[in-house]
């Protein structure tokens, strides 16, 4: 289909009126506040088609100014009008530019058009009766599009404001600036074809209030690739967004400042997309990123008093392919329950761990079964506490027909009091999928290997699947940090009986120990195990004399791995692990406390204690005197050289980490010196990712969204978070619960994220929402299981619950049976 060559109507309003215009709203072209407006008329019942426009597409691009009019007024219409004479037969549709409002008022044609383009230079373009002609075309189902300035147009108007959806704030820079776009919508017509970061210049508006939230982000301006000025918005900086909006569509964009930018091929690409949608020849969703579309409801009941009916102390779950959820209780009782922490007592820290399990067909809750573990000790610090327990729970790949249910826990069978060594193990026992029982006497104990338990913490406990049937399980390294002042945790002295306890390189920087790992196994039927390849060490190497390594470390060198995940989609595995406790760093020593999270594509070494974050050394101690420093740690090739390391000397080199963050800020980085060696200067720090931040800080891993259209459920999160990687943390303030996007270019081999979410209006924060945060996983039909804590330690409590959360905004938009054009067959 061609189209003849737009039409510009001339028939603008007097030269004084377009000027007094302009003086009324001299305050409101960059942001400021409006006076009282006079009162706009209701729409009146309108000749409107519903939906307007047909299959003979037709855009009108408006571009009245009550100022002089903008040089991107031309450049804008020709590629609005080029968009539509090119691409796809069925995408096409004619252009005609006017800059008469009248058109407005005029039913008759305006009804004609599918979608409206507003180029727009700022002010008061329309009387009363013109802007309520414009809002019933959008109540019919009309289109709107909004580019750069015509943020700055009707600014009196609050539903002009609506359209929007943003004001630009008085303090905006106004010289043209290269920036980086971010792209977090991957499915918007508008964005799917989009670098993932996108550089380029334009002029940047600032918002007078931030729309996220409000709008459906497409895609945002990382506020550190250019000067914001005073009126900055932050880390979370829209720029292009949409949303259903009085019955219509809306989309608008910030960008668009230049004429340059109608020349770029990519700002065409989306513009185009932005078109597609409003002028209904495609559905698109703008709905996934309002917070309003999400429902958090929570699914169990308080605890009977005195018993742990509904939940014990919360501390995994993992979701059954019909949608059963199986959660765990650590160890910890009620608080009226005993606690024991008398190594003479044969019950020191004897707790129990449970295994519930919700039905969301009956909403009941069933006790599947509990074991005798060790991990009830109560608070207290490090060498008092406990963390150990019923830590982790998986289902076999083929639970559906075999009812398996591996369970990684520490049993108080195998507590050795005399050295206050523990037992750890992974077991597989079978449920009874009719009754949601546990058959406690089927266990098959796959791995089991030895703890210290004298101090604590740090026990790990997550597991998950690949698509090849092996299983990752996350193992702690529960040695204190107290005795190097919170850093390295590789003071090689301290030791209860000849066992060293505040040494990590004895766990997790030793090759021969399984501890302070991610180990993958390949479980067999008999419930033995294999070892598939690929992992890190076979476990037969000769290097420095042979039996030194352990073959089923997959990934060496993390701390507190407790939750760990795998995309089937990719087998990439996920992982996040607490980090010590110096809160700030050291020039001495080195980083102050990092927890971490890795997307983790191979076998690697992942540093602790040698390195953290972006391969940040630690330093080496003294002997006799671990007060004393000694060199730094070579990151690239490490050696493990403690009196208390039995397995290899020279390590693999470290892989750097996606995501690390301390008290100060998000992926702090310091200038470094000819060896390599950071300042670890607090004022010389730059912050890489400025959207996070810890204080108190506890990761906890989630998994990464996969969107089934067949399994979707009423609940289903929509495909605008597919593959993303759901980051978070126990504590709410601050820390992260993000969803975050990675380059497949650059992820597990230290690549950082491109752009990041916040979550903490969907998934709920502070008094009555979701404060601590132990676990979250997907369910099969789309909806998101989450455990809370509760508000206590080492106990369950009447805030310990699992939540279900989900969303509620409907379908993409709009409908099929509104299209104005089939597509293509």
């Amino acid at each position: 289909m061609q189209s003849a060559p737009h039409h510009r109507s001339r028939s603008r309003r007097a030269a004084a009126a377009a000027l007094a215009a302009g003086a009324l709203a001299a305050s409101l072209l960059s942001g400021g506040t409006a006076a009282t407006a006079s009162p706009y008329p209701e729409p009146k019942a309108s000749a409107l088609p519903s939906p307007p426009g047909g299959e003979n597409v037709k855009v009108l691009v408006f571009h009245a100014s009550a100022t002089e009019e903008s040089p991107t007024v031309d450049a804008g219409i020709e590629a609005i009008e080029s968009i539509g004479l090119t691409g796809p037969e069925d995408q096409r549709f004619k252009t005609v530019a006017t800059d008469d409002a009248s058109v407005f008022t005029n039913e008759k044609r305006l009804g004609t058009f599918n979608a409206v383009v507003f180029l727009t230079g700022g002010g008061d373009v329309l009387d009363p009766e013109q802007e309520a002609g414009l809002e019933a075309y959008l109540k019919a189902g009309g289109g709107f599009l909004g580019i750069h300035d015509a943020a700055r147009t009707e600014p009196y108007s609050d539903w002009f404001t609506g359209l929007i959806g943003a004001r630009p704030a008085s303090a905006s820079p106004a010289g043209v600036q290269r920036a980086t776009v971010e792209i977090p919508d991957r499915s918007h017509l508008a964005t799917k074809g989009l670098p993932l970061e996108w550089k380029r210049p334009d002029k940047w508006f600032n918002w007078a209030s931030n729309p996220t939230g409000k709008v459906h982000t497409v895609a945002k301006v990382r506020e550190s690739s250019y000067q914001p000025g005073t009126g900055a918005n932050g880390v979370d900086h829209p720029v292009s967004w949409c949303r259903d909006y009085s019955g219509g569509r809306s989309f608008y964009t910030g960008m668009g400042g230049t004429v340059e930018s109608f020349a770029e091929t990519d700002f065409r690409d989306h513009l185009r997309g932005a078109l597609l949608w409003t002028t209904r020849l495609s559905r698109a969703d703008c709905k996934a990123t309002i917070d309003a579309n999400y429902a958090a409801v929570r699914v169990t009941q308080p605890n009977q008093p005195g018993q742990q009916d509904q939940i014990g102390e919360p501390h995994g779950l993992v979701v059954a392919p019909d949608g059963r959820v199986l959660y765990i209780g650590r160890g910890g009782g009620t608080n009226e329950a005993p606690v024991v922490t008398d190594w003479n007592n044969p019950d020191i820290g004897k707790g129990t761990g449970q295994i519930h399990v919700y039905d969301p067909a009956t909403k009941k809750v069933t006790l599947a079964g509990a074991l005798t573990v060790f991990g009830n000790k109560g608070g207290g610090d490090e060498l008092t506490k406990v963390e150990e327990g019923l830590l982790g729970i998986e289902l076999d790949p083929g639970f559906e027909s075999n009812g398996w249910v591996y369970l990684h826990y520490t049993p108080h069978s195998g507590l050795d009091r005399d050295k206050q060594v523990a037992e750890r193990r992974v077991s597989r026992f079978t449920l009874d999928r009719a009754t949601n029982k546990l058959d406690l006497t089927s266990e098959k104990v796959l791995l089991k290997w030895p703890v210290q338990v004298h101090s604590c913490c740090h026990a790990g406990g997550g597991m998950a699947w690949d698509s090849k049937g092996n299983l990752y399980i996350a193992t702690g390294d529960n040695n204190s940090s107290g005795f190097s002042d919170g850093y390295s945790g590789n003071n090689p002295q301290p030791n209860y009986k000849g066992l060293s306890f505040a040494d990590a390189r004895r766990t997790a920087g030793n090759t021969h120990n399984l501890n302070g790992k991610i180990l993958r196994i390949h479980p067999e039927p008999d419930g033995t195990y294999t070892l598939p390849e690929g992992n890190l060490f076979t476990g037969k190497e000769q290097d420095e004399g042979g039996g030194k390594t352990r073959g089923e470390i997959y990934v060496m060198g993390v701390r507190n791995p407790a939750r760990i995940s795998v995309d089937k989609k990719t087998d990439i595995l996920y992982a996040g692990w607490v980090g010590p406790d110096a809160g700030a760093p050291s020039t001495t020593w080195g980083p102050a406390k990092y927890d971490t999270f890795a997307a983790i594509t191979k076998a690697g070494n992942h540093g602790w204690p040698f390195c953290m974050g972006n391969k940040q050394p630690y330093r080496d101690r003294n002997l006799p005197d671990p007060t004393k420093p000694l060199g730094w740690y070579d990151c690239d090739a490490p050696k493990n050289e403690s009196p208390n390391n039995d397995g290899l000397v020279n390590l693999p080199p470290v892989t750097g980490n996606t995501i690390w963050y301390s008290p100060q800020g998000g992926a702090p980085d310091f200038p470094r010196n000819a060896a390599g060696v950071p300042s670890y200067k607090n004022e010389e720090a730059t912050y890489l990712l400025p959207w996070l931040k810890g204080g108190g800080q506890a990761t906890m891993d989630g998994p990464v969204y996969r969107y089934d259209a067949a399994k979707a459920g009423a609940g289903a999160w929509p495909e605008y978070w597919d593959g993303k990687w759901f980051v978070g943390d126990f504590y709410d303030a601050d820390n992260p619960r993000h969803a975050v996007l990675t380059d497949p270019k650059t992820v597990g081999k230290g690549g950082l994220p491109v752009t990041a979410e916040s979550l903490k209006k969907i998934i709920p924060v502070g008094q009555g929402g979701i404060r601590n945060l132990m676990d979250w996983k997907f369910a099969p039909d789309g909806s998101l299981y989450v455990l809370d804590y509760g508000r206590g330690f080492f106990t369950s409590d009447s805030q310990s619950a699992l939540w279900r959360v989900t969303y509620t905004g409907g379908a993409a938009t709009p409908a099929a049976k509104d299209l104005a054009r089939k597509a293509a067959q």
